[in-house]
């Protein structure tokens, strides 16, 4: 154990030593992977924002629930039971046809409209708020709705909530694809760096292999380059992120401010700071072992 020790402690200190001599390399490498990275985590913040504010709105969905004309007091009162009991319905208003009628009238507009109206033409209604937000669970309300005794329209505008799920839908997907594309260039990238830093020290790794040096102990100090490179690129794309969502918010701030808004960019949580390290982390390893498989073992 303590050889084992031993072996990828000198690995580290050999690795960090190279890095630190050929510092403008090493720095430029994490600055490469740190921007890569940080550009699916800026597209995840403002999709993540933008689900919160979504969320936010779609907190007051409502459903327009039309009765019957000339329908019995007992029948609304079933109706009104039915509700209370609902466990899908958040809570309800009752608006009469008089009240309603009564609003229309003070309504410049709807004034001019009722002038010729001898009667109220308006039915009994109730404004509801369902619990659910998603536009599959409203829609199932709604057509349950629909088919109670004395109802003739539940009407629900779900048509904004469809296109905006859509959008987060398709950002999340955008997110993905951009972060499987940027993690290939990355391996490749990584890979690269490292087989030309294999070729420079050919002879350094004959030299090994004819004292005894074991497979292992070739490629492990490689492994840690590529694990480093991560680890630096990983720290640099989550204060980019930081630096670039903190801008941002400057700008947003100005814009909600004009719609008498709090809405602010999220700024990343220590959760997505650990994804991108651990990614970052994990691509480099990845291209580091690609890149000694390929190019050192493979030419034995």
């Amino acid at each position: 154990m303590k050889q084992w020790l031993n072996q990828h402690s000198r690995a580290l200190l050999l690795i960090l030593e190279r890095m630190r001599r050929n510092w403008p390399s090493t720095l430029m490498m994490a600055c490469v992977m740190g921007v890569t990275l940080c550009l699916p985590g800026i597209l995840y913040v403002v999709v993540d924002s933008l689900d919160r504010l979504a969320g936010n709105i779609q907190g007051e969905p409502q459903i327009s629930l039309f009765l019957k004309l000339e329908l019995e007091p007992k029948t609304i009162s079933e109706i009104k039971r039915r509700l209370t009991q609902h466990p899908e319905i958040k809570n309800y208003q009752f608006v009469s046809k008089e009240k309603a009628w009564q609003q229309l009238k003070h309504d410049k507009n709807g004034a001019d409209m009722l002038a010729s109206l001898e009667q109220n033409p308006l039915p009994d209604a109730f404004l509801l708020q369902p619990k659910a937000q998603t536009p599959e669970k409203v829609e199932k309300l709604q057509k349950e709705l629909q088919q109670w005794p004395g109802v003739e329209l539940a009407l629900v505008d779900a048509s904004w909530i469809k296109r905006l799920h859509a959008v987060l839908e398709l950002g999340n997907k955008a997110i993905m694809v951009l972060a499987a594309l940027l993690s290939f260039a990355l391996v490749a990238i990584i890979g690269n760096t490292i087989r030309l830093q294999i070729l420079t020290q050919l002879e350094e790794i004959e030299v090994s292999r004819l004292i005894g040096a074991t497979n292992a102990f070739i490629r492990r100090p490689f492994l840690y380059a590529g694990v480093f490179y991560g680890l630096w690129g990983g720290l640099v794309a989550w204060l980019i992120l930081v630096s670039i969502i903190s801008l941002f918010n400057y700008s947003v701030a100005d814009i909600a401010e004009l719609y008498s808004s709090q809405f602010r960019l999220n700024l990343p949580s220590w959760r997505i700071g650990l994804v991108l390290i651990v990614s970052a982390i994990s691509l480099g390893w990845l291209g580091s072992y690609i890149a000694v498989q390929r190019s050192l073992f493979n030419q034995k």
